[in-house]
């Protein structure tokens, strides 16, 4: 099991999305907010906004939820003021932690999530600590409904991809930071619109972590991902199969 990935390093969450649905709800209209804030209203002249539209689509979001977020952002509903951070750290069995958030309270968030690393024999660290154990990617993700693994993989590797990956959870595809619009847009042509389609921490290595590290490690996780601040999680831990069967259980 890799971490870095959104699609594969909440699968020990068996049954956690029915009931934070609210939250993960709270954490996407956050997003959208800022996102047409901070650049046009219009999904197709804002990269973020469309990204951001198509990760809320992803986790049934209604629609009407989506247009209300907009528009606040865009006509000025919301005077709240959100700060774009990224901490980093050290988890359980040394694993790599890369934290974005969006916040209203710097010292709040960062007591918090320094907290967080604390309980769970983590260590957070200063900006640069572990990033340069990752790399920054686009990550675009489609349904397997979509396509079969062969036409994504020929479409994503015209489009300009470096990686593609297919299996049950769908087709994950890495490209270049900088060929995100490019190979985003060719796929959309061929196959319609991305279940997500934004930039994301790939680890350059893996750490393995053995059962105890990992129990711990994915209740760091858990905390992290209960908090209203945080948007996303990159980790670079790998766990066996039966170790996260039994985890899972």
């Amino acid at each position: 099991m890799a971490g870095h990935s959104q699609f594969k390093n909440i699968m020990h969450r068996k049954g956690a999305q029915d009931a934070k649905r609210a939250k993960i709800f709270s954490k996407h209209i956050r997003e959208l907010t800022v996102a047409a804030k901070t650049g046009l209203p219009d999904p197709a002249m804002n990269p973020r906004l469309r990204s951001a539209i198509a990760a809320a689509r992803a986790v049934n979001m209604p629609k009407d939820n989506i247009e209300r977020a907009i528009k606040r952002g865009a006509g000025g509903g919301d005077d709240t003021n959100y700060d774009e951070i990224r901490y980093e750290g050290y988890g359980p069995g040394g694993v790599a932690v890369i934290i974005e958030a969006l916040t209203d309270n710097r010292n709040r968030t960062a007591s918090e999530i320094r907290a967080a690393f604390t309980r769970h024999g983590g260590n957070l660290g200063e900006t640069g600590s572990v990033s340069f154990m990752f790399e920054r990617i686009g990550l675009i993700h489609y349904d397997a409904s979509k396509a079969s693994a062969d036409d994504m993989f020929d479409a994503a590797l015209e489009a300009g991809a470096i990686e593609v990956e297919s299996g049950d959870a769908g087709h994950e595809i890495n490209c270049a930071a900088d060929d995100l619009s490019t190979v985003r847009d060719a796929l959309e042509e061929k196959f319609g619109e991305a279940d997500a389609a934004r930039l994301d921490w790939k680890p350059r290595t893996m750490v393995p972590v053995d059962e105890a590290a990992a129990e711990t490690l994915f209740k760091l996780l858990d905390v992290l991902d209960d908090n209203d601040d945080v948007q996303r999680v990159a980790v670079n831990f790998e766990v066996a199969d039966d170790v996260l069967e039994r985890l899972s259980a």
